[in-house]
C-alpha cells in the first residue's frame, strides 16, 4: 500500500518535523509512505474573495501535477465527513480491498483547497469541527494513518 500526503506549504517548526518524522518511521511497516510539500502561494490578510480563489487555484495546479492517475484522492476539508477512528480504519481497508493501492491525501494552505480540486476528490475528510494550522493538520493526518493501520491489523495502540 502506498500512502502519499500532498501538503501546501513547508513545515517550519522543529517540534512538528519530528512528530511527522516519528510517525513516517512507525509507519514505514505498515506501507510505502511519501511526504511532498508544494509551495504556498502568498496571501496577505486582505485578499478579496476573488483573489483568495486565486490563490487557491494556483495551489490547486501545483497538487494536481503530483497526484497520479488511479490514486484515490482524499482532501482534508473542513465541510468533509467526520469519522471516528475506527470508521477511518474501515474506510482505508475498504481502499485496499477495492485494489486501490495508492491512496493520497491532500492538506490545503491557510485559505483552504480551490473547488476544482475538492471535485476531483474520492471522499472529503474532516479531521475535526475544531480548526487546526495546516502544519498541524500533517501530523495529526499522520497519526490517525498510523491508528488506522493498528486498527486494522488489531493491534493494541487505538485504545
Amino acid at each position: 500500500m502506498k500512502i502519499s500526503i500532498i501538503a501546501i506549504g513547508k513545515i517550519k517548526e522543529r517540534y512538528l518535523k519530528e512528530g511527522i518524522a516519528e510517525y513516517s518511521k512507525r509507519l514505514s511497516r505498515f506501507c510505502d509512505l511519501q511526504i511532498t510539500e508544494v509551495a504556498d502561494e502568498p496571501a496577505p490578510e486582505n485578499l478579496s474573495a476573488a483573489q483568495e480563489e486565486q490563490v487557491k487555484s494556483r495551489e490547486a495546479v501545483r497538487v494536481l501535477d503530483k497526484v497520479r492517475d488511479g490514486d484515490y484522492l482524499v482532501v482534508l476539508d473542513v465541510k468533509g465527513a467526520k469519522k471516528s477512528s475506527e470508521e477511518f480504519a474501515e474506510a482505508l481497508k475498504n481502499c485496499m480491498v477495492s485494489g486501490s493501492s495508492s491512496i493520497t491525501f491532500v492538506i490545503g494552505g491557510s485559505l483552504g483547497l480551490a473547488p476544482e480540486l475538492v471535485k476531483k476528490a474520492n471522499m472529503r475528510l474532516s479531521l475535526s469541527d475544531m480548526t487546526f494550522p495546516h502544519q498541524l493538520s500533517r501530523l495529526i493526518l499522520l497519526e490517525q494513518v498510523y491508528r488506522a493501520f493498528k486498527i486494522i491489523n488489531g493491534e493494541p495502540y487505538h485504545k
